[in-house]
């Protein structure tokens, strides 16, 4: 098989119901596998897709392992030449396959690409989880062509060319399977959030190359299971941000990180205990703390990356403070940033 579609589904009868339409619909080549993983789903998702798309194959796994490992889990049953990870929310478009796929094909130094996202209720605006194409700040803030912090773009063709990234979005993440797999594929510790900006650091690391293909194009809701101001999300991402820090920045950029971090990130609490938001206030807390008592057990995996890194200066990795230039500087554009 040339391509599997993995769509991972966790009690989300209701968004395949919206969206595996559009996937059945433009992802009908005969080269191309559609699967739906199911983490263990207690709503009545399997049967839904039993009875109305008995084409699609169904992987079912025996409890919920989030987002990283239960990919890894059902990608260790499918074979395909290139595995396309595609959350449950999002509506593709005609011909949203081809363009990457021939683009990873002629280029065999790209290991990952996205298409252009943008937000299924905005259709015009770029949407948060990827817009088009993700880098990182030096203090290890990601950012996105077209969405920098909370500030969306409306998208007029502005970031239309082909662009090399830092990472791709796991929303629509297109990843050569024997890459996926020599890479060692989502950190399974880390169950959701920043995965597979970990996995793409790697990957460049590595000396791959990830690319932004926006010839095609993807909707997605975005927060189909966490909103933006769960607490839940927000320790995720602040805790999964250190751990990503720690187990791929060279030596000479790790404590300089670290020690910004430190004073970066209890600002964003307090910050947060201002806006009243009390449950994300503690969430900073209990995700530097957890950290903490992570990072033991993480320094094996930061040896390893160590070791397999060739390409120790990335260039899509912003060597300025995004938070400074966002709201001293009010550089809210990606066309703005100073790369």
């Amino acid at each position: 098989m040339k391509v599997a579609v993995v769509i991972l589904n966790w009690n989300g009868r209701k968004m395949m119901e919206d969206f595996l339409p559009s996937v059945c619909r433009y992802s009908q080549q005969d080269d191309v596998e559609i699967v739906v993983a199911d983490n263990a789903s207690t709503d009545d998702s399997l049967s839904f897709l039993s009875a109305n798309y008995p084409n699609v194959r169904q992987i079912v796994l025996d409890k919920n392992y989030g987002f990283a490992e239960g990919y890894n889990r059902a990608l260790a049953q499918v074979e395909a030449d290139y595995f396309v990870l595609l959350n449950s929310d999002v509506e593709v478009t005609e011909d949203w396959i081809e363009p990457i796929v021939s683009y990873m094909d002629a280029h065999p130094d790209v290991a990952a690409c996205q298409p252009k996202i943008r937000a299924f209720y905005a259709k015009n605006s770029f949407e948060h989880a990827g817009a088009s194409g993700g880098f990182m700040d030096k203090f290890g803030y990601p950012f996105c062509r077209g969405r920098i912090l909370s500030v969306l773009e409306e998208d007029k063709g502005q970031y239309d060319t082909m662009k090399d990234l830092f990472w791709a979005t796991g929303a629509a993440f297109f990843v050569r399977s024997e890459v996926y797999r020599s890479c060692g594929g989502l950190d399974a510790e880390f169950f959701a959030h920043m995965e597979e900006i970990d996995l793409c650091w790697r990957m460049r690391s590595r000396g791959y190359r990830i690319v932004c293909v926006p010839q095609s194009v993807v909707y997605h809701v975005g927060g189909g299971t966490l909103n933006a101001t769960n607490p839940r999300k927000t320790y995720l991402n602040f805790r999964n941000n250190l751990l990503m820090i720690y187990k791929n920045a060279g030596p000479e950029r790790l404590n300089k990180m670290l020690f910004a971090r430190f004073f970066l990130d209890y600002l964003s609490a307090f910050v947060f205990l201002l806006k009243g938001e009390v449950g994300n206030f503690k969430a900073v807390f209990k995700a530097r703390s957890e950290y903490s008592k992570m990072k033991r057990r993480f320094a094996e995996k930061r040896a390893e990356n160590l070791k397999q890194t060739v390409n120790p200066t990335i260039k899509e990795i912003y060597n300025r403070s995004l938070i400074f230039d966002f709201y001293l500087r009010k550089r809210h554009f990606f066309s703005t940033l100073k790369f």
